[in-house]
């Protein structure tokens, strides 16, 4: 299958879920007035849009400098330390008790959630949010997000990690691979094999769930939606032998401090910051002040 084909059936898919959500959580009407006064809300969004594009620009702009630096340069080769962390705590490989319950079935639902469930549960939040009167909670999750790429970003720069399946294949079964082949048609376009820790997939899904707690009283049918949503992606990336506990522990870690910045900052603070501090430090005149 080609990459045109994979997308198409992905945005086929995930397209479908969004609609169908759409109608039964947020409601139609909800939509058709944000659509009416779609500008201001847009106008309320645009610095935090403008900082996630940023992040997202750098990432897929420095792809081959990231890759150069974590191997031949900064990376710190850390999957031998995650793999002996496990095999020491735990009286068995996490990935290795998941896969033990492997059957065609509970295969098929892993590897649904970690492709097209996982995508839907990226969107749908954009959906759900830009219906709202107020566009706190949209601006909340998109700074959330450009926090969690930001921050993977620079992990990936400095912890050079492979996955279970990558690094003892005769140990971990590469399930996605085996189930969905052409799913590495697209994840060769988005991911290295080398950026695992932290587990993205789980830091985005938790930072969904969690803003989703938040937020219960406005959209409480999304809660247990999101929830389920998220802990299988969690789930699912252990079982297809893409990501180690830790990883997934510090994923979840990564989306609690990236709400909790998103809620207690704003990108117009940060600019503010930026500006005092560099007023500080040049003087009224734009020249450097003295110690």
């Amino acid at each position: 299958m080609t990459l045109a084909a994979v997308v198409l059936e992905l945005a086929l898919v995930v397209a479908t879920m969004l609609a169908v959500a759409t109608l039964v959580v947020v409601g139609p009407r909800p939509v058709a007035t944000a659509l009416n006064d779609f500008r201001w809300r847009l106008r309320a969004c645009l610095l935090p849009l403008a900082a996630l594009a940023v992040v997202l620009l750098l990432r897929w702009a420095t792809v081959d400098v990231v890759v150069r630096l974590e191997r031949e340069v900064i990376g710190n080769p850390v999957t031998s330390y995650l793999f002996e962390f496990e095999r020491v705590v735990f009286p068995e490989y996490p990935v290795v008790v998941l896969q033990s319950f492997q059957t065609p079935e509970v295969t098929a639902y892993f590897v649904f959630v970690y492709i097209y469930g996982y995508a839907f549960l990226l969107l749908f939040p954009f959906v759900a949010y830009f219906a709202l009167e107020e566009m706190e909670e949209l601006s909340t999750l998109i700074v959330a997000f450009a926090v969690n790429y930001g921050v993977g970003l620079v992990c990936y720069v400095l912890f050079l990690s492979m996955g279970p399946r990558n690094l003892e294949p005769t140990l971990f079964e590469g399930l996605l691979y085996d189930a969905f082949p052409q799913s590495r048609t697209l994840t060769n376009q988005v991911n290295q094999n080398t950026n695992v820790f932290p587990s993205l997939h789980s830091s985005l899904s938790m930072t969904v769930f969690f803003i989703a707690w938040q937020t219960r009283e406005k959209y409480p049918l999304w809660v247990p939606i999101s929830g389920v949503l998220a802990i299988s992606v969690v789930v699912s990336t252990m079982y297809l032998g893409i990501h180690w506990f830790l990883d997934v522990v510090a994923g979840t870690a990564l989306a609690a401090a990236s709400v909790y910045v998103a809620r207690n900052y704003s990108i117009e603070s940060a600019i503010s910051g930026i500006r005092g501090y560099l007023d500080g430090r040049l003087g009224r005149n734009g020249r450097p002040e003295r110690d």
